[in-house]
């Protein structure tokens, strides 16, 4: 007997470990919550990996009788209609070419406003209202897109997230008129088919009604049961981009399993990189993709350890799709929890569900999308503020000499210094100084060495003796990490520092890191001659004068095209685009040089700054680069004359000044203030070349025309203005020379517009 009981235990205790997996937790979350009626019934199904599981459990109706949950049962899963019919539906067409996400909404509904993009309304950075009001009464599908198309937007877009009906409902009309097809005809063909996802489909027949989980009564006291319950669904007959489909588990599990095969069978692998990504700018603290949620107030079915990369959405009806492609897990959360009183809530259980599959499972850390505090402002990161995030990885071990100012800081106004100095494993050994010093307050020929006082460190200066670091102070260290603030001009001279530190570093076989920056003027424009006459600080290499690129762009180009042979390593920003300014970024300003103080400074530059060792261009008052003048100029007629050319984005007004520094000193000035009316279409070279042909023509005995060409540098471009040619005549001698580089460039962008 005893032999035979010592046979028994062993064999006992293994059935039980057969019989528990790793699955039993998550079902007794939702047995719990059934057992409380809180929902009614449930069908929950888990897959990771080649593991599935599938639970039902409690009641589909309980109202006017009681039926069994069975795992078939037919949901109206409310919002998930967004991402499982009017996402991949939008998407479709983006393929054929047929839509694009950056085009403005009226492009495709021609009665809608401008400025809000598709965009925008697959990530609900619209402006636009959370839904269609109910009041005044009115009912229709044509009325109801009427009233999304004319609803004013409460806020600009891009500005916030608001998650909103009238979004989809908007992209479910796109797909209509675009397909020519109503949304339900073309997802049943385009992807329901495709996927054999044969439960699915607004609008279900009768014979579908016994599957069907009601919801809650009407306004008139009727049991909705394979009637769509969102009422404005209702009021536009049931097929809507916002609500309106019914499915089930075992579909849904289909339609999931598609984006985990990366789209195969209705999209493209790339497109469903697209749509898995953030789109909501850096600026706007939720973060969303293409219609999924992936790190808003809305994740909940996330819970509290799958990772950020992880992406899904809930249904207002008590059902969920959270979807993690590191373990290829998915998670599909089933329910009518309004049924039958309306007054259910499984907000709580969604996150229990998705912190307790995720239990146990191990996931690769790092971004991005970087986890942020619930404190944390929003904003672009900066080559140093992912550099933090990384926690310092790729200069570990490293000896290291920065090259800096005071524009070299993170998201908090952190010094680079400081921060290298403090991070472990980093071997912060020495600064370099470039123009203007290393706190940016030197406005002199030639800047010497000096040590920084916080760290003790020695400043070597690369804006005397030296432009470039020598092989003497290279020699006991491995790498030069780069960290100014450039702001997209050619003559701005941080851009020679840069080149002649990576030809330094090449030489000396050191590594070279960009720690990358946005461009404060933009990306997308491009102005001026790309040919230079000469090469030197100020025309480091042959680029226009108004560049669109970045300093980690550029380092790539100069390298490449030079020649260099550098070990160059960029760390790139993140959240940055191309059509970006300096203001859009949340990222503080500081000053990037003395006179340097605003973006609107900055954005004229390219082409005020041209004029400076002519005439005044406004260093020594309290607006450089936006009021300019001379001795001798007329400040009335100067204005009328510049006001009638009409240039784009600026206004004149006549004013007087004495500069207190740089060319007419002390010297009372007329001249004239520059209005930005807007940035939009400013072209700052067209405008410094175009006050440069009228002075030319209104002053030329006193007018130094030859010293615009110092740091414009084509000596074609000033005779011609001599001789009298139009300034839009002199633009148009450069069309080859743009056309050029902007294919050149095309190599080296990094950044999405």
């Amino acid at each position: 007997m005893k032999f035979t009981m010592r046979c028994l235990l062993p064999l006992l205790f293994f059935c039980s470990l057969v019989q528990a997996d790793e699955f039993d937790p998550v079902r007794e979350v939702v047995r719990r919550a059934v057992a409380k009626g809180n929902p009614p019934g449930a069908v929950l199904h888990v897959e990771s990996g080649e593991k599935t599981m599938t639970l039902v459990e409690g009641q589909r109706t309980l109202s006017p009788a009681k039926e069994a949950m069975t795992e078939d049962t037919v949901f109206d899963v409310a919002s998930l209609t967004k991402v499982v019919a009017t996402l991949p539906s939008v998407l479709i067409l983006m393929e054929q070419g047929k839509i694009e996400l950056e085009a403005e909404v009226r492009r495709y509904l021609p009665e809608f406003r401008g400025g809000i993009t598709v965009r925008h309304l697959l990530t609900h950075t619209s402006g636009l209202r959370s839904g269609i009001p109910k009041e005044p009464e009115w009912t229709g599908y044509e009325t109801g897109i009427r009233c999304a198309v004319e609803l004013e937007p409460e806020r600009p877009p891009d500005r916030f997230f608001r998650y909103s009906d009238i979004n989809f409902i908007l992209l479910g009309e796109i797909v209509r008129r675009v397909s020519g097809s109503a949304l339900n005809e073309f997802a049943a063909k385009n992807v329901f088919g495709p996927l054999k996802m044969d439960s699915t489909r607004f609008l279900p027949p009768e014979d579908w009604k016994l599957r069907i989980a009601p919801t809650e009564k009407d306004q008139d006291g009727v049991m909705l049961r394979g009637v769509v319950h969102d009422p404005t669904s209702r009021k536009m007959g049931g097929v809507t981009g916002h609500a309106g489909l019914f499915t089930t588990a075992g579909d849904l599990a289909k339609y999931a399993r598609m984006i985990l095969n990366n789209g195969a069978g209705v999209l493209k692998a790339e497109t469903v990189r697209l749509m898995t990504t953030p789109h909501t700018i850096a600026t706007v603290f939720e973060r969303r993709g293409l219609g999924w949620d992936i790190d808003s107030a809305f994740s909940r079915p996330r819970g509290k350890r799958f990772p950020l990369g992880s992406f899904g959405h809930t249904g207002f009806t008590g059902t969920s799709l959270w979807i993690e492609p590191q373990t290829k897990t998915l998670v599909i959360f089933m329910s009518s929890r309004l049924h039958p009183d309306g007054q259910g809530s499984v907000r709580d259980l969604y996150e229990e569900i998705g912190t307790t599959v995720a239990q146990g499972m191990r996931f690769t850390a790092g971004g991005p999308p970087w986890p942020r505090d619930e404190k944390e402002v929003p904003t672009v990161l900066n080559g140093i503020d992912v550099l933090v995030r990384r926690k310092f990885a790729e200069l570990k071990g490293l000896r290291i000499g920065l090259i800096t100012n005071q524009t070299g800081i993170d998201a908090q106004r952190r010094s680079t210094i400081d921060l290298l100095a403090a991070a472990p494993e980093v071997k912060l050994k020495k600064l370099f100084s470039p123009e203007h010093g290393i706190r940016g307050e030197l406005d002199q020929e030639k800047i010497g060495d000096t040590k920084d006082k916080k760290t003790g460190l020695p400043v070597l200066s690369l804006y005397g003796e030296r432009r470039a670091p020598s092989a003497e102070q290279l020699a006991d260290l491995d790498a030069l990490v780069f960290d100014i603030q450039d702001i997209g001009c050619r003559f701005y001279t941080y851009i020679g520092t840069l080149r002649l530190c990576m030809e330094a570093a090449a030489k000396a076989k050191k590594a070279f890191y960009v720690l990358d920056r946005v461009n404060p003027i933009g990306g997308l424009a491009v102005e001026g001659p790309a040919v230079l006459d000469e090469e030197k600080q100020t025309a480091t290499h042959a680029i226009p004068l108004r560049h669109g690129m970045t300093a980690g762009e550029l380092a790539a180009m100069m390298n490449a095209e030079r020649a260099q042979g550098c070990d160059l390593k960029v760390i790139s920003v993140e959240g940055w685009r191309r059509g970006m300014l300096f203001d859009q970024t949340g990222l503080p300003w500081i000053h990037p040089s003395p006179n340097m103080r605003t973006l609107n400074a900055a954005q004229l530059y390219p082409g005020i700054g041209l004029l400076e060792f002519s005439i005044s261009v406004g260093r020594g008052t309290d607006s450089p680069f936006e009021v300019l003048g001379a001795p001798y100029v007329n400040d009335l007629r100067l204005a009328h004359e510049l006001n009638q050319l009409g240039l784009p984005g600026v206004r004149f007004t006549p004013v007087r000044f004495t500069p207190t520094a740089s060319v007419f000193q002390g010297v009372a000035c007329g001249g004239v203030r520059i209005a930005m009316t807007n940035r939009d279409v400013l072209q700052p070279v067209e405008t410094g070349l175009a006050i440069a042909t009228v002075l030319q023509r209104l002053y030329p005995k006193s007018f130094a025309l030859e010293k615009v060409n110092t740091l414009l540098n084509h000596d074609k471009s000033v005779k011609a203005i001599r001789a009298g040619e139009s300034w839009k005549k002199v633009i148009e001698g450069w069309s080859e020379e743009l056309a050029q580089f902007t294919q050149r460039r095309k190599a080296f962008l990094r950044y999405a517009e």
